[in-house]
């Protein structure tokens, strides 16, 4: 099997694995890091839209990974280091003792993303989401249901976090998305290639549950708090889901999950005909 040992942490061969938890807060230039074999498998399928650039795992994983070592391409290095090394090098107890480099996708923008706006198209549309575990939720939702794409505004969190990127189980890896610049922005390029567009807000008096699509459709979600601003609720038809006990909103994720399940349940998503 085709690895290369690593007995020292400082070995400048790894270097773009090193102290991870740092280096997440300032970048890696266009690259990322992955974590654990179920995002591992993503980053290596098919499905993938970024490039592996190199492989870092425990000794002890080799083996039980030979499938995917296999299929990737002959220029990905895949180094193998002893677990305590592999801890001293992420700067931390590394439990699933999996650790990939990505290269991010090229940058898509909102216009070339909404070009060809199908009918049976829906999108998931971030308002200021900073909570990475939020971020990887929605990436995760998106995917499970189907979603054309995802649009974020200028003040959502990087997806390609490390802990979003776990979060979504490598969804992040292979679900296209633009960023924008501010929301309300992202709502009139929606509309503008025909696509209703609806806003998740406790202020609806229209029911989620009573919605009933007829063509292409963008739900808009807020972070948790502040929620959607007024302006952006204004551009869009706004939809709730009623309330029990005195909260008046659901985490954004799971809000995301019972939109997406609802635009596409009637099995109008090509997705979910049989």
């Amino acid at each position: 099997m085709r690895t290369i040992s690593i007995y020292d942490p400082d070995d400048p061969r790894i270097a773009g694995f090193r102290h991870i938890r740092e280096r997440d807060l300032t970048g890696r230039e266009g690259l990322f890091v992955a974590e654990g074999e179920v995002v591992l498998r993503v980053l290596a399928s098919a499905a993938s839209r970024c490039r592996p650039r190199a492989i870092l795992l425990a000794q002890k994983r080799v083996e039980a990974l030979a499938d995917v070592i296999a299929i990737l391409p002959a220029d990905v290095p895949v180094y193998a280091a002893p677990q305590l090394v592999l801890d001293g090098i992420a700067g931390f107890a590394l439990h699933r003792g999996i650790l990939a480099l990505g290269e991010k996708p090229a940058t898509a923008s909102v216009e070339a993303l909404l070009c060809d706006v199908r009918a049976d198209d829906v999108f998931v549309v971030a308002c200021g989401v900073g909570n990475h575990d939020n971020m990887g939720g929605l990436f995760r939702n998106a995917a499970a249901f189907g979603a054309r794409a995802v649009l974020l505004d200028d003040l959502c969190c990087d997806p390609f976090y490390r802990k979003a990127i776990r979060v979504s189980v490598g969804a992040v890896l292979r679900t296209p998305f633009a960023v924008g610049t501010r929301a309300s922005a992202l709502v009139e390029a929606l509309r503008a290639a025909g696509v209703e567009v609806l806003a998740l807000t406790p202020s609806a008096t229209e029911r989620l549950a009573d919605y009933r699509r007829s063509g292409p459709v963008a739900v808009v979600l807020g972070s948790e708090g502040p929620g959607l601003p007024p302006e952006v609720i204004g551009r869009c038809r706004a939809v709730g889901v009623p309330m029990a006990g005195g909260f008046d909103s659901l985490n954004v994720a799971a809000t995301s999950a019972l939109a997406l399940y609802q635009m596409t349940s009637n099995g109008d998503h090509p997705e979910f005909k049989r």
